[in-house]
Order: C-alpha cells, then structure tokens, then sequence
C-alpha cells in the first residue's frame, strides 16, 4: 500500500528476500538499511527513529539504549532469528515494546549444515577440496585422507530442541547412536529413542561426534571449555551451528592442533564476522560463514513468520512467535 497518515512506519536493519520485502513494503512505510552493512546501536536509533516497528536479525544489537531511544513510538521488534539474546527482553517488557521472532520453519535448514560440517569434518572435507582445486591431487591410493566414518559413532546432540532433534533424526539415517544433553530429559516420543545424559561432563565422555544447537545464553559462553573438552573421547569431532562464543577458541585451537580432536565444524564464532584467525590456519576444521538458515525457502519462511505475527498483532490476535505477550 501507499504510505499515508495511518501507515505504520517500519525500519528493516538488513536486507530480507525480495518477496518478503515487497510484501513488508506493501505494508508499512518502510525504510531499509540500503548498504546492508552491520548497523551499530548508535545507527540503529539515527534510522529507525520515528518507526512503530523495527525488523532486526542476530546481527543487531537492540539493547536497553536503542529499545529507550526508539520509545515510545516504536511497538514491535520483529528478528529474523530463532534466538533473541541480542535483545534486551527486560527493556522490551517495561517499556511495552512486542518482540517477534522465527522458530520452528529453519530447524531443518539448520539441521542440514550440522550434517554438512559433521561430514566434511570427519572425511576432510577442506583438504580434499583444497588437494583437488590446488592441483596437488597425485591420484588415488588406499591411505590418502583417510578419515572417520559416521556409522556407529555416538553422537551427542547438546540442546535437543527443535534443531536438536532434526539433527539427531538425519544423524539416525546414518547409523549413528543418538545421546544428549538437555536441562531436562524430553517426553518418549519426542527423544525417539535417544540416550539422555542430565551431567554434561559425563556425557561429553561418550561424545564421538558433539553437535553444539543449545539456543544461546549468557549463562553459556565458554561452556566448552578445555575441562570439557579434555572429557571428550581421544579424536573426537566437534560440531558448532549454535553461538560462536559457546566454545572457548583458545581450547579448541589448541585442541585441534595437538590432534586432540580429530576435527571440527563450524558455523558460528564469536565476534562474528571477525572470525579468530588461528582456525585459518589448521586443515582439521571445516568453517561455513553463518549458513545455517541460509535457503531461499527457509528465509522467505522466517520473513513470512515476521509479516504474519505482525498481521496479527496489528489485529488484536497474539501470534505464537510473540515472545512477550502482554
């Protein structure tokens, strides 16, 4: 529609698919972040100032400043993220400001990279493709690259989830045993047959392959330490499509140099995009750029989740993916 006098004013922090962002300009009066570069809070609140909703993603910080700021016109933050720790959800509650985020429709996508970095860590994936493109490969032979194979592996899914459990279902088809780690055990037909571990310690001993997809929190960072590392099974896997700053990099680096882990797969770090340098430079990692929602069907999904919960805000309905409601 038209803007006018009695149409919502939105600010969209990074670029969304075309047809999400077609029908968010059908909409709202909407104004975007046309570099598409990663806004500071400062920035935030000079551009969206004056906007009743504001579309974030994991990469913004919407803390207790921008959320003051932007009071009271502003009504709703609208993430494009299953998780919502960058936002300051005690600010949002005082001030009455809604906060909308997309769970649910990336758990399979997300599930996929898991598989994807677990397969490329354990049969070198980043060293075959670089022996191939580099022209080094001499040809075939029977001790060349010879890495680890999934069937029969334990592997232990830490946040068993939505995503958790997608992860263990693809990992099932591989001939996998499923364990995890969760605060709580889960009802039978949710855990399908998986092993729960309440001690995460304990768990980690049995860990041939870790899959990191706990949401993330404070009370996580570094959780996965080099204690808990040096718990894990001699060659170990570990697989990140969490939070970067859920592993301690000085332990993993230090880890996967030594050979005390066999390999890792990541695709979240801390102080993203300033990835650590050091995992650069060892072939036993596998590293993917944050890709983990990364389909076309999966982003149009979580723009569609935004648009709808926000349709029905805007007509007295709470949607499900409202995670404050009054």
């Amino acid at each position: 529609m038209a803007a006018n006098a009695t149409t919502p004013r939105a600010y969209l922090c990074r670029r969304f698919t075309e047809s999400v962002e077609a029908a968010l300009a059908e909409r709202y009066d909407l104004r975007l972040n046309e570099h598409d570069g990663i806004l500071s809070p400062d920035e935030i609140v000079q551009s969206a100032r004056g906007s009743e909703v504001l579309f974030a993603s994991a990469t913004e910080q919407i803390n207790e400043h921008v959320l003051r700021q932007l009071a009271p016109t502003l009504r709703y933050v609208a993430t494009l993220s299953v998780g919502y720790d960058h936002i300051d959800m005690a600010a949002a509650r005082e001030l009455g400001i809604g906060v909308l985020h997309t769970p649910d429709v990336l758990s399979d996508a997300c599930a996929e990279v898991a598989m994807m970095l677990m397969l490329n860590a354990c049969r070198r994936g980043y060293e075959a493709d670089r022996m191939v493109r580099d022209g080094r490969w001499p040809g075939w032979s029977p001790t060349q690259l010879l890495g680890i194979g999934l069937k029969e592996k334990r592997v232990l899914v830490f946040g068993m989830g939505r995503i958790g459990r997608e992860v263990a279902a693809r990992a099932r088809a591989f001939g996998m045993e499923i364990h995890y780690h969760n605060r709580r055990a889960l009802a039978p037909e949710l855990a399908a047959g998986a092993i729960y571990h309440a001690d995460l310690d304990q768990a980690l001993r049995i860990a041939d392959v870790l899959v990191i997809a706990a949401p993330g929190s404070p009370q996580l960072k570094g959780i996965i330490n080099a204690e808990r590392i040096a718990c894990m099974p001699e060659r170990a896997v570990l697989v990140n499509i969490s939070r970067g700053d859920l592993v301690d990099d000085d332990a993993l680096t230090s880890a996967l140099s030594t050979g005390r882990l066999f390999a890792a797969g990541l695709d979240v770090y801390a102080n993203e995009p300033n990835v650590d340098p050091r995992y650069r430079e060892l072939d036993n990692v596998f590293l993917s750029p944050h890709i983990g929602s990364a389909t076309r069907e999966t982003r149009d999904a979580m723009g569609w989740l935004l648009i709808n919960g926000l349709d029905a805000l805007y007509q007295g309905a709470t949607p499900d993916n409202l995670l404050n409601p009054r």
